[in-house]
């Protein structure tokens, strides 16, 4: 929303810079985007006479001109333009001057002769015909062509900007929708007069009236739908004279953004951004029968609208009819077939109020989002559309556009009555933080025109967004001001941040993937049910197809991953199609089971490994998932070898335990798997649950000295069936142990000459030691002896 600050101070005196303008505005509640002066590119661009033109002696087209610019002489430049007479007042870029876009003139020579400086068209000034329609369209700018210039009495050396209307300042707000009453040159008044404890000078307009004829026998309304048009109000004006409109008004609806385009269209235009109240005009002849039906449009029902598009309506839109059809579409845009033309002769001024979903949608439908659909989708106040059309009709007769015809067509079908809220000076101090007394808080509310009346407010008609006491409190802390508001901790609770367990779980297992040289993914949690073909997972599988998205984007994205691994392998895969041979990444993602609360899904985080290329093996990232055990202090890890998970190659898969948890799986994606993805080379993934890493999360770590008595090591090797993994031999040392077992390191697997066939020879290093005392060598002995009599009896292996 632009606001004029010329316009503005019609309505109320702020002496302030824009910068402290835009400051106290945005502090007070209404976001200032950006200021700006129209002109301020312009410099040294001042009113000149034409006093004589010469035809150049080496040009037909050219002339030399005399031009007097308040100066002692004159200065003479040299034009192609065909338009100029002596006497005519010009803008005269002199030397050294600047124009829109950073355009530098300076004094020169055209085909030899002295120019100093150049005569300026309104286009080289950054204006349209729509700005000054009198003036030629092609040639110099002759100020003088328009009345309202004419009139000033420029002289030459005047400044350029006063008179075009360039010297005025525009502020840009970005207004919030629930604030439709701020998208007004009024409303942004008030804004501003409560901000700046300006007074507010508001006008009630005054229609003298007497046209020809009575409004009663001229035109009839009717509103079939009253639940899509709280209120419907219309006046109409005769013998109109269609002309462009003042200067006054086009320079005000240019700083507001509006194009003038004649003076009954501006008057509408004007109207809207003054009150914020949609207008618009009808051409009388065209409403056949003198009617004016407000009604749902009809199925199939077609209207061209005035940007020249056939649209195609349906019944859940609403349409402004006369007896045999539609002439515009209601809150949107007038129809093609009642437009304001040259020789319109009688106009309908409607100013309504529709209801703003029902716009909204239609908008929507049709694709025609406009500034009145805009305004009237966000609710405005049905009592503006009164004052608004009394204004357009003042209007009429100050511009002496036309006769208004006496009476006012006001159907009110919906009367708001107003929101009245108790004032609790102690609830909105609790809720603010702050000590503003009630007599503050009542001169706020009351110069933001809120009624109070002892502990009693009402609430004004456009304001319909203060609902509650929260909303009050709002209202007090914009005026009181934000930045006088303390900072402390909130009351009657502990506010002192810190990570939960699972953040901070999270971030340590994602540093330590980091330090191994893994990178971070994050993939959507969204996938295609074909990614379950492609990790071999069986068609009756429960888990493919349980968590189903009502409403997906597409069939790529319709359900809900139930497994991280798809997502996992399509980085890897398109690692491997960029030729990146040596990848290694990791993700900490949700998946979605069933068994939620009420129906929804149970969300679990995973963390997810994914390798390819350089060395990584298959005990390469055994290694990484025990670093992340080991991480987290986890106890009693063990890796079970598994061969019935359809996505992981059968021999090389293992479960990770610890203790009785199942912490998750790792190993070699199965060759179909990687080739159903493209590549032909082996890809590593691990799939851990971020639950069973936080359940087998150990304690703190504690010190512990250094041992005080000498460890004694023995070495064994053990012969066992090929069946029998090294995992089962270390779980079965340590449970064979005596209690000086301090560690137990395999380091040997042999098969060959002195090992009978189908078995395998195993040597571990064992390290002993007591806390107490130093051990004898029969003590250790006793040990191992316990350790080889359980080997043997629970595994078969035996010693070497």
């Amino acid at each position: 929303m632009n606001l004029s600050r010329e316009w503005l101070n019609e309505f109320v005196k702020v002496d302030a810079s824009d910068k402290e303008f835009a400051e106290a505005m945005t502090l007070s509640g209404s976001k200032v985007e950006l200021t700006q002066v129209p002109g301020e590119e312009i410099r040294n661009v001042v009113v000149g006479r034409v006093l004589s033109l010469v035809r150049h002696p080496d040009s037909d087209h050219m002339w030399i001109c005399q031009i007097d610019v308040g100066e002692a002489e004159p200065i003479q430049i040299v034009t192609g333009a065909q338009n100029l007479h002596e006497g005519d007042l010009v803008p005269v870029a002199k030397h050294n001057s600047y124009l829109p876009g950073g355009v530098h003139i300076t004094k020169g020579k055209l085909r030899g002769e002295p120019s100093n400086g150049m005569l300026c068209s309104y286009k080289e000034l950054n204006m349209t015909d729509h700005d000054w329609p009198w003036s030629v369209v092609d040639g110099i700018f002759i100020l003088d062509s328009d009345p309202d210039l004419k009139a000033m009495g420029l002289k030459p050396g005047d400044d350029i900007h006063a008179p075009l209307g360039l010297d005025d300042h525009v502020v840009e707000f970005e207004i919030t929708p629930n604030r439709p009453d701020c998208l007004s040159a009024i409303g942004l008044a008030r804004e501003a007069a409560a901000t700046f404890g300006g007074e507010l000078k508001l006008h009630a307009p005054v229609v003298k009236g007497g046209g020809p004829g009575e409004l009663a026998e001229l035109l009839d309304v009717e509103t079939p739908d009253p639940e899509l048009c709280p209120r419907y109000t219309a006046r109409m004006v005769r013998n109109v004279k269609i002309a462009p409109s003042p200067l006054w008004m086009r320079r005000r609806l240019r700083a507001m953004g509006v194009r003038p385009i004649n003076n009954i269209v501006d008057i509408t235009n004007y109207v809207m951004l003054e009150y914020g109240q949609p207008m618009h005009a009808f051409d009388y002849r065209y409403v056949k029968g003198g009617r004016i039906i407000v009604r749902r449009a009809r199925d199939g029902e077609e209207l061209t609208t005035l940007d020249g598009s056939l649209r195609k309506l349906n019944s859940n839109m609403l349409v402004i009819a006369d007896e045999h059809r539609a002439v515009g579409l209601a809150g949107i845009m007038g129809g093609e077939n009642s437009e304001i033309v040259d020789d319109t002769v009688d106009v309908v001024f409607e100013s309504a109020n529709f209801d703003g979903t029902c716009i909204r949608k239609g908008a929507l439908a049709l694709g025609m989002r406009t500034e009145a659909s805009a305004k009237f989708e966000k609710g405005l106040d049905p009592m503006n559309t009164l004052p608004a059309v009394g204004r357009a009709c003042e209007l009429v007769e100050l511009l002496g556009a036309g006769e208004v015809v006496d009476g006012v067509i006001d159907i009110l079908n919906h009367v708001p009555q107003p929101t009245v809220l108790k004032l609790e000076p102690e609830k909105i101090n609790a809720l603010l933080g702050t000590d503003v007394s009630e007599d503050e808080m009542k001169a706020i509310l009351t110069k933001l025109d809120f009624q109070v009346e002892g502990d009693q407010v009402t609430v004004p008609s456009w304001r319909g967004d203060v609902e509650a006491m929260a909303d009050l409190a709002e209202e007090v802390a914009r005026f009181h001001g934000y930045n006088k508001i303390p900072v402390t901790l909130m009351r009657g609770t502990t506010t002192k941040g810190g990570y939960s367990p699972e953040q901070k779980l999270e971030r340590k297992l994602g540093q330590v993937c980091r330090g191994a040289g893994y990178d971070e993914i994050i993939t959507y949690s969204f996938i295609s049910p074909a990614y379950y073909d492609k990790i071999n997972w069986k068609a009756d599988d429960p888990r493919r197809d349980s968590m189903k998205i009502m409403n997906p984007l597409g069939e790529d994205t319709s359900i809900m991953r139930t497994t991280i691994l798809p997502s996992m392998l399509e980085i890897l895969a398109r690692n491997y199609n960029f030729r990146n041979k040596d990848v290694k990444l990791y993700e900490l993602g949700r998946i979605y089971l069933p068994g939620g609360e009420e129906g929804l899904a149970r969300e679990k985080k995973m963390l997810a490994l994914g390798a390819l290329g350089g060395d990584m093996d298959f005990f390469a990232l055994k290694g990484m998932v025990e670093t992340l055990l080991s991480s987290v202090r986890a106890s009693g890890v063990r890796f079970e070898a598994v061969n019935d998970t359809p996505s992981y190659h059968p021999g090389r898969c293992a479960r990770v335990m610890a203790g009785d948890t199942a912490v998750g799986v790792f190993g070699q994606i199965h060759p179909l798997v990687a080739q159903n993805y493209g590549v032909d080379t082996e890809l590593y993934c691990a799939e851990l649950s971020m639950e069973a890493l936080e359940a087998v999360q150990g304690p703190d770590p504690t010190y512990t000295p250094l041992p005080k008595f000498p460890a004694v090591t023995r070495d064994i090797a053990v012969v066992c069936g090929e069946a029998v993994t090294v995992g089962d031999l270390e779980a079965c040392i340590r449970r064979g142990a005596k209690g000086l077992l301090k560690e137990a390191a395999f380091f040997d697997i042999y098969r060959g000459k002195g090992v009978p066939e189908g078995k395998k020879s195993v040597a571990f290093n064992l390290i002993l030691r007591s806390d107490e005392r130093s051990l004898t060598a029969e003590e250790a002995d006793e040990d191992v002896k316990s350790i080889l009599t359980a080997l043997e009896t629970e595994l078969g292996a035996t010693l070497r």
